[in-house]
């Protein structure tokens, strides 16, 4: 694992604040439900899908693991043997509970549920995301294919192969950083962390090419964060609409749709004396309106604090 710098010369995190993220998949399933054949969370009642924060989680502690080298708690490690490794057995990597909290960026920032034989662990995260949901309705496809492997040794010929998949969904997640659940629980959540995490959020989603995932493009990441303790805005998701000429269930590309962001820019710009800084990444191909006019987010929020997230 990389060599990290000691928490304690760290920058820890002192302002709450708050996490909107897009992106979206094209003939992809963002996240499928095991209890139900793996296809494509769909709320029945509204059309709607839904990703939910444990997905964007392992996303980016996939990251932090893969790309930066990090040590992560919560990930499948195995034995000689190459059997699957216990929670018992993964807490024994550590010598203490400190020891824990200083490798592992992803207590730190989500925290961990562990009850295993002299071991308690119960911490909160700082960290929370609610569940991510699609600015439109979806349509979802059956596919059904072939292979050219029998599935059996006496099988003579290919077996049938079938998945579930979205043409496109443009999803919104928001989130959260409670810097109070990370001083009340000695957690030692550093700046730094959060910096890695949105990188996780931004490159983890894209880097996420799998059979089922590849498709995956982020298209906005905002970090607000505020002066004053313990006052958060709340649902920047929903201050925000899909605008298109095309029913919801018929999108199939970004080109097609523009983001009107009246509501949210009139939120921030509301409470523009509580805000420190806005932390910005916007992909080139996402189009915004205010006011129904066309817009580029960095001119909208002109007088606010804006720093670019270089990721």
């Amino acid at each position: 694992m990389a060599q990290e710098t000691p928490t304690a010369e760290k920058k820890l995190v002192k302002n709450r604040s708050e996490i909107l993220f897009l992106y979206d998949i094209t003939d992809a399933n963002p996240n499928g439900d095991p209890l139900d054949e793996n296809k494509p969370r769909i709320d029945e009642e509204t059309g709607i899908n839904i990703v939910t924060d444990v997905r964007l989680k392992r996303t980016i502690r996939d990251y932090l693991h893969d790309y930066k080298k990090l040590d992560i708690f919560i990930i499948e490690t195995k034995d000689d043997k190459g059997d699957l490794r216990t929670k018992e057995d993964r807490l024994g990597d550590f010598k203490t509970s400190e020891d824990l909290l200083n490798k592992c960026i992803d207590i730190r920032l989500f925290g961990a549920t562990t009850a295993v034989e002299k071991k308690t662990m119960a911490l909160t995260g700082p960290v929370q995301f609610k569940y991510g949901r699609s600015l439109h309705k979806v349509d979802s496809i059956y596919i059904k294919g072939t292979t050219v492997m029998p599935s059996k040794a006496d099988k003579k010929q290919g077996t049938f192969t079938e998945k579930y998949m979205l043409p496109y969904s443009l999803i919104a997640f928001y989130g959260i950083v409670n810097e109070n659940a990370a001083l009340t629980q000695a957690l030692k959540l550093t700046e730094e962390d959060i910096i890695l995490m949105l990188e996780g959020i931004w490159n983890g989603t894209k880097n996420l090419i799998s059979g089922s995932k590849f498709g995956q493009m982020p298209r906005l990441l905002m970090q607000v964060i505020y002066k004053n303790e313990n006052f958060y805005i709340g649902e920047l998701e929903k201050r925000m609409t899909l605008v298109s000429d095309i029913n919801g269930e018929r999108i199939r590309n970004i080109s097609e749709v523009k983001i009107d962001i009246t509501n949210l820019v009139k939120s921030l710009n509301d409470y523009k004396g509580k805000i420190e800084k806005i932390k910005l990444k916007v992909d080139e191909r996402i189009s915004f309106i205010k006011d129904n006019k066309d817009c580029s987010i960095k001119d909208a929020l002109n007088g606010l604090s804006i720093e670019d997230l270089i990721l």
